[in-house]
């Protein structure tokens, strides 16, 4: 607090202002030994510089074209604040940049965190750090370095921000996705966990529109509460798809030809994001069964199919298109890894407009056929 100095006049610290020195100090501290667990070949310095170091030669790459990502976790951050439960949200945080990293066909590489705060909890910032650590360690990335910001007036409360960046690579002519994509390939799809990272403010406007608490029984999960059926972190795909793309000939001439990662826009807004303008995709909405959460999401707002496609990942979280010849030895490399892959469709002839959603037909290069199967 102020005190007098000797002319007579109050002292005012940097503590008096809002801002823990000591605190930010005792964070670097606790953090160590898990940013140390995230090592892997090529990052070996100890946290605390002024910035962190790769080398991609130790790494493995011989003539690597570099891919970069950023992102950050939308207002699902707003349920973890407001209700103490921050220890799953940082594997949101890297899921969402590495996932991206990951549909290029570079192995994800490091990351760094930006965590923003209008004073700095020690105990918060290790839950939240602590669940980076884990997502890191999930994808095989270091947790090189960051920065935590301690913003008095900027943040309220115990409101925090967060930002991830993630540096990934891949060797020159094994990027994704790949021209010879054409009508006849198979589209793959990998469940999702839930409404993983996107959506959030609707979620959180039906769950305002029903009236419900977050510490109320789940009504789509009976075993968990709100918070906790919501905060199910994002998947990360990138050991399963790195070792499918492994087994299947590699990205150049494989059997994977592109990878979509299924975020904000669904399937209607980003699948065609690494479609040639020839094509089209044939989407079979029968072929899966969302989770319930999407169930009792449509309920709850009236949504239809395009709107629900257009807003959420609906169950889907990621998206391979592969040559049909080899569409079973893809499936067979990702059963291997653990992944449960469902075939949703396939690549048509013709790409069309690309436009918004209209009803359930042709929405930007996707064709859906059938319904989403949301009763129940």
């Amino acid at each position: 607090m102020a005190h007098n100095d000797d002319k007579g006049g109050p002292t005012v610290t940097y503590r008096d202002a809002g801002v823990d020195i000591d605190a930010g100090n005792a964070l670097v501290e606790a953090i160590k030994p898990m940013v140390k667990a995230t090592r892997r070949l090529g990052a070996d310095a100890d946290l605390g510089g002024f910035g962190g170091l790769f080398d991609l030669k130790r790494a493995g790459f011989k003539d690597p074209i570099l891919v970069a990502t950023n992102d950050g976790v939308g207002t699902k951050l707003k349920i973890a604040i407001d209700t103490g439960q921050h220890r799953t949200i940082g594997i949101d945080l890297v899921a969402m940049c590495v996932n991206d990293l990951v549909v290029a066909g570079a192995e994800p590489l490091f990351f760094l965190d930006y965590f923003a705060v209008g004073r700095l909890d020690v105990a918060v910032a290790k839950d939240v750090i602590q669940g980076i650590a884990d997502g890191c360690r999930e994808a095989a990335c270091a947790l090189i370095g960051g920065e935590t910001a301690e913003m008095p007036g900027m943040y309220q409360a115990k409101d925090y921000d967060l930002a991830g960046f993630s540096v990934g690579a891949a060797e020159r002519g094994e990027i994704l996705p790949r021209s010879d994509i054409a009508a006849g390939d198979v589209l793959i799809g990998l469940p999702s966990s839930g409404v993983h990272s996107n959506g959030y403010s609707l979620v959180r406007k039906l769950v305002e529109k029903e009236g419900l608490g977050w510490d109320a029984r789940a009504p789509f999960d009976q075993a968990r509460s709100l918070a906790e059926a919501l905060l199910v972190p994002t998947r990360i795909y990138v050991k399963p798809l790195l070792a499918a793309l492994r087994a299947t000939g590699g990205a150049a001439t494989g059997a994977i030809k592109a990878l979509s990662h299924i975020t904000g826009g669904g399937l209607s807004e980003n699948l065609p994001r690494v479609l040639p303008d020839s094509v089209a995709a044939r989407i079979d909405l029968s072929s899966w069964k969302p989770p319930t959460v999407y169930s009792w999401l449509a309920t709850a707002g009236n949504l239809d199919d395009a709107e629900m496609l257009r807003t959420f990942n609906c169950g889907i979280g990621m998206v391979i298109v592969v040559e049909h010849a080899r569409c079973s030895e893809v499936m067979a490399a990702l059963e291997t890894s653990g992944e449960t892959p469902v075939r949703i469709g396939e690549i048509v002839a013709g790409g069309g407009e690309r436009s918004s959603a209209k009803g359930k037909g042709d929405t930007w290069a996707v064709t859906y056929h059938g319904r989403l199967a949301l009763a129940g």
